[in-house]
């Protein structure tokens, strides 16, 4: 059972239909209100990401299952400038837009699994798993 659907992120409102969609999906699924906050979470944090820094791309959904458990993939991409310092972006307080800076490193802490791809002025996908517990 492979279901994929996404939602292009163009405008700052595109962030609210991601995480609406995977709100309702992680829902769909078994996850519990705590564990929908937390991919909605990320969804916001990912799609947030898109708009700021590369303008456009988008967030994909796709339930996944491996031996007894399942759980919602997450994949955030773009073809905005890329990170330059995926290490520097990857510390705890590093914000390049004034926020909190929770940014990545938090989605890392919110989901099960986390991998980033970025290739300098090519752009960024983000895959992010988190299982039904």
């Amino acid at each position: 059972m492979i279901t994929k659907s996404s939602v292009q992120i163009n405008k700052e409102w595109d962030i609210v239909g991601a995480r609406q969609m995977g709100r309702e999906l992680a829902r769909d699924l078994g996850f519990g209100t705590v564990d929908q906050a937390r991919i909605a979470t990320a969804i916001s944090e990912l799609a947030r990401n898109i708009y700021l820094y590369a303008d456009k791309g988008k967030v994909a959904f796709e339930i996944v299952e491996d031996m007894n458990k399942k759980g919602v993939k997450i994949i955030a991409s773009d073809q905005g400038p890329g990170i330059n310092d995926l290490s520097k972006v990857m510390e705890d307080g590093f914000s390049t837009s004034g926020g909190l800076g929770a940014g990545l490193p938090g989605v890392k802490r919110l989901m099960d699994h986390f991998d980033v791809l970025s290739e300098p002025g090519k752009g960024t996908t983000i895959t992010t798993i988190k299982w039904v517990r």
